[in-house]
């Protein structure tokens, strides 16, 4: 069974205790570090295991101090993670002082300071930053002006002669400033957003579309005219030379509006024209005007800030440079509309709208410090609320939401799940539910594991989910079948991050195995994911297979 206080199997709960116990014998003194949240109930087992010292995060959890200052044996070090290490907000210096004074005096040298968890997670230094104004500068600190932070806080705890150095003295006096500017910034607060926020609490149906799904399929595909198994991509296409050059021109003042503009039509009318060519039969865009799915939101969006030299790991080395959420959100104006609109004009067919959803725009961003991530999401879900609602009224008939973060966002803890998958969802509800029946929302989640899941997917209420299966054999849509998923989806046919272009007999196969879990009236034909990083040869070849899988498919 799960152990209550780790939230672990009961097996992992007696070998944590075991492989403690074996590296002992090691010559070696060992530190356990414990980040991302408090100790909880494991407080008594991990104060026991034979560690030289334990290190804590008290950014996620200040309140786990007191008990560990009582239970702590006295041969052991506790190294305090008082500095954020997860985001690039300054610290409040003097909080952090006051908050340490009692652990000081009872552990003196036993002490140790430190980050919260490793600096990787933020930019390397702020100093390198040119395009953040004096303000917006003030409050943040990267991995540099952290490891400034912890050395003053140990300077002034120690009370030597350190201590009053200028340098010392001046970093706690503009952390004070910094922290009080902030508080009081109108580049923070937004009455106008904040009271639309306190509303949502009497608005019972603003999460809601209008009819159940099966009243909604059944006016879309009255309207849309969709066949069995209908195509579709994810939303980028490839992202060229010239078209990255073109941007780069623009951002530069090398390259006027006017000619930007006309640049990137002439991109969405080629991409238009070869999809049609292919006979697809929803279409989208194809993306080339942005240059990262969440950048190009939060550029649009008031209550966000951009460094030009933030980057930091994502996975491999692949690097990507987020925005931070300085206050709260709003748009000022349409972001997409024109772009679709001109797509769709191109042609007859339906062209998707494409956004990025307000938990994933949460997810890869910096996120405030001074509110919660829920308040903040919900901030984003009503500005792109407004944004769903225009691309309607522009003519878009189907508007794609993609959530591909939604997992990712979980607490460690599975106890902690619910209430985040809670407001994650109305996030995405309140963010797709202001169209009528008509109108199809479709969502994009990719590279997940949903079992466990499975009923909080269902709640978004999407008109039509994709999802990567190819690379698991279509086995991920078990969940889906067990649960008996109501609505549509996509799941997705061959792995665009492999170059190697599907046979039309693979398509069918996956397919035919998806239809022995899914109704075929419900399933979608679609790619893993989007393909901005593949080039247009191999695109295209793997598009007219899977174009003609899917037409095998309804003849069958």
């Amino acid at each position: 069974g799960i152990n209550a206080e780790y939230g672990l199997p009961q097996e992992w709960h007696q070998a944590f205790e075991s492989v403690y116990n074996r590296l002992q014998s090691c010559n070696v003194k060992i530190l356990l570090a414990s980040y991302f949240g408090g100790l909880n109930g494991t407080t008594t087992t991990v104060v026991n295991l034979p560690v030289d010292g334990l290190h804590i995060d008290l950014v996620r959890d200040p309140d786990q101090l007191p008990a560990l200052l009582d239970r702590l044996p006295a041969y052991k070090v506790l190294s305090a993670g008082v500095v954020n290490g997860r985001n690039v907000w300054r610290s409040d210096l003097k909080h952090i002082l006051q908050q340490l004074k009692e652990a000081e005096e009872r552990l003196g040298d036993r002490l140790w300071l430190a980050p919260s968890c490793s600096l990787l997670h933020v930019p390397v230094d702020l100093e390198n930053e040119t395009e953040l104004d004096d303000e917006l500068k003030s409050w943040f600190a990267f991995a540099k002006q952290k490891c400034e932070e912890v050395s003053a806080i140990g300077h002034v705890l120690t009370g030597g002669l350190q201590a009053q150095e200028p340098a010392v003295l001046k970093l706690i006096s503009d952390a004070e400033k910094a922290v009080s500017d902030r508080q009081k910034s109108r580049r923070v607060h937004n009455e106008a957003v904040e009271q639309r926020v306190v509303a949502l609490k009497d608005d019972k149906d603003i999460d809601h579309r209008q009819s159940p799904y099966a009243v909604r399929a059944k006016l879309q595909h009255e309207k849309l005219g969709q066949p069995e198994f209908p195509t579709t991509t994810i939303g980028s296409f490839p992202q060229t030379r010239e078209i990255r050059q073109k941007r780069l021109q623009f951002r530069k003042g090398e390259l006027d509006e006017q000619a930007y503009i006309a640049a990137m039509q002439e991109e969405i009318k080629s991409t238009i024209k070869r999809q049609e060519s292919l006979g697809l039969d929803v279409l989208v865009h194809g993306e080339a005007e942005r240059n990262d799915m969440v950048e190009y939101f939060g550029q649009q969006l008031n209550g966000f800030a951009f460094t030009a030299n933030g980057w930091v790991q994502s996975y491999g080395s692949r690097c990507v440079k987020p925005p931070i959420i300085i206050g709260d959100v709003s748009r000022p104006e349409p972001m997409t509309i024109e772009w679709s609109r001109y797509a769709q004009d191109q042609t007859s067919q339906p062209v998707k709208g494409m956004l990025t959803g307000p938990v994933t725009i949460l997810c890869w961003s910096f996120p405030r410090d001074d509110v919660s991530r829920e308040e903040s999401c919900l901030q984003l879900a009503l500005a792109l609320r407004d944004e769903v609602v225009d691309l309607e009224k522009a003519g878009i008939g189907i508007i794609q939401i993609d959530e591909p973060a939604i997992r990712e966002g979980l607490p460690l803890r599975q106890a902690d799940w619910p209430a985040y998958l809670e407001w994650a969802v109305k996030s995405f509800r309140i963010t797709a539910s202001g169209v009528k029946d008509e109108t199809q929302i479709h969502t994009h989640m990719c590279y997940s594991e949903f079992n466990d899941i499975i009923e909080y997917i269902a709640a978004m209420d999407a008109d039509v989910i994709t999802i990567e299966t190819s690379r698991s054999d279509m086995e991920l849509l078990d969940a889906f079948e067990e649960f008996e998923y109501p609505n549509e989806i996509g799941p997705g046919v061959y792995d665009i991050h492999s170059p190697n272009v599907p046979s039309i007999e693979w398509i069918q196969q996956l397919m035919t195995k998806a239809a022995q879990k899914i109704p075929k009236q419900r399933l979608w034909v679609n790619p893993d994911c989007g393909l901005k990083t593949r080039d247009w040869p191999e695109v295209e070849a793997a598009l007219k297979n899977m174009v003609e899988a899917a037409k095998s498919l309804r003849a069958s």
